[in-house]
């Protein structure tokens, strides 16, 4: 592993479907992090690392005006739920 402080685990939906409805995964794949943030689907890494910094209690980043991968503003999306 690259980083011990880093853990993710990996459930089947399928095989566990009362841990899915208790997680209420409603899409593949949802990540949740410290049961503080979550998202489904694949998502930005600029949203992937505001949702740590949320789990975190830290300030999210404002990526606006930031040109890092093409995307018009507008059309980035900028929180999780």
């Amino acid at each position: 592993m690259a980083n011990p402080h880093i853990r993710a685990e990996v459930v089947e939906c399928q095989e566990f479907p009362e841990m899915a409805q208790a997680f209420q995964v409603s899409g593949v794949p949802k990540t949740i992090i410290n049961d503080r943030a979550e998202f489904v689907g694949a998502v930005p890494d600029e949203i992937f690392v505001n949702a740590i910094l949320q789990a975190l209690g830290k300030e999210e980043i404002d990526w606006a005006g930031e040109d890092v991968d093409g995307v018009d503003d507008e059309d980035r999306p900028t929180s999780v739920v």
